[in-house]
């Protein structure tokens, strides 16, 4: 007994903080992937019926002008049958809708908005995008389980189109292996959406790290799948001075560290420095033995493409700049509410 006890408490002492760590955040991801799953598949009998209910309006050849009082007569039974359901006019009108929008496109994307909330897919209709655009937000949601709100803030600053435009600032080709190169340009993105955070006011650095800390299950799912929290702060102690990287994680399929350093203005070229002697850091601290070498990710307000790429050309580690956006004017805030609780009240 003494043994095994003996053995256990060795086992313990072994299991350092950061394997903990890595347990802790991957167990979670476990979970919040097992939810988001259960989600999916209540949307996805939802869904099931409001297309079925579209298709037989259509079939039907109901529209605004020939069949409002059909609809309406229709409401008025189902309501009674299914009080919860959701049943109003317009919502009814919003099924046949639904149909029409998708029925002749690809399974790709049908099969995308089928595992949509209905309130997520009412956005997506009312903003009349392209397929090519509705499958973007669709995966987006899907992957980083957008809430309406965050979809509608995407949407309004037209998020797709800024993605598409931007360019890779980064050095990953002439400092990582040719396949690591091309998957890490995969997953690191020259810009991230925290909307999650829920700021109207400009933040400080240090509240803008602690938003995203106490939000950071959302801000790794706008990372991308494989991502692992280590710690905020963390401490990097060499040559008796301490040195702190704003947020470290653990990328599984890279094999590597990412250091998160946080600019809430413009990137400026002394901050590649300063990442690279972090890495160096971790690398010469921290690194396993069957680990690659660390990459650093520069998140901040904007860049200047030419003037990163001068900035990072004679730079030997793997760095990256990447541009965030959370910010709506508060105005802007209140007036996007005021509509959405006008087109609810509208739909009773």
């Amino acid at each position: 007994m003494k043994n095994t006890t003996n053995r256990n408490d060795e086992l313990s002492d072994n299991f350092v903080e950061k394997d903990y760590q890595e347990l802790l955040h991957e167990t979670i991801s476990v979970i919040e992937s097992s939810r988001v799953q259960m989600a999916r598949q209540i949307n996805m009998t939802v869904m099931s019926s409001h297309w079925e209910i579209g298709r037989l309006l259509e079939e039907r050849k109901l529209d605004s002008k020939h069949g409002d009082n059909i609809v309406r007569r229709l409401s008025v039974d189902l309501k009674k049958r299914y009080p919860n359901m959701g049943v109003s006019p317009r919502n009814l009108w919003d099924m046949k809708r639904f149909y029409l929008n998708y029925y002749q496109e690809d399974i790709k994307l049908r099969q995308a908005v089928a595992v949509l909330p209905w309130g997520h897919n009412l956005l997506l209709m009312d903003y009349k995008l392209s397929a090519e655009n509705v499958l973007f937000y669709a995966n987006e949601i899907i992957s980083k389980s957008w809430s309406r709100s965050m979809l509608l803030l995407a949407l309004k600053s037209k998020y797709h189109l800024s993605l598409q435009a931007s360019e890779k600032s980064n050095n990953f080709a002439v400092t990582m292996s040719n396949e690591n190169a091309e998957y890490a340009n995969e997953i690191f993105r020259s810009r991230y959406h925290l909307g999650f955070i829920d700021a109207v006011e400009p933040l400080k650095e240090l509240d803008l790290e602690r938003h995203l800390v106490n939000k950071i299950t959302s801000f790794i799912m706008e990372l991308g799948n494989g991502f692992s929290f280590i710690g905020n702060q963390h401490t990097l102690s060499f040559n008796n001075k301490e040195y702190h990287v704003d947020l470290l994680f653990f990328h599984r399929q890279l094999r590597s560290m990412v250091a998160i350093e946080l600019k809430i203005g413009e990137f400026k070229p002394e901050y590649v420095g300063k990442m690279n002697f972090y890495l160096s850091l971790l690398d010469k601290l921290e690194k396993s033995a069957d680990e690659n070498p660390s990459i650093g990710i520069i998140l901040c307000a904007n860049k200047e493409h030419l003037e990163v790429e001068l900035a990072l050309q004679d730079i030997n580690k793997p760095i990256g700049v990447s541009e965030f956006q959370y910010l709506l004017p508060k105005n802007k805030l209140e007036e996007l509410i005021t509509n959405e609780i006008k087109k609810r009240d509208e739909a009773i």
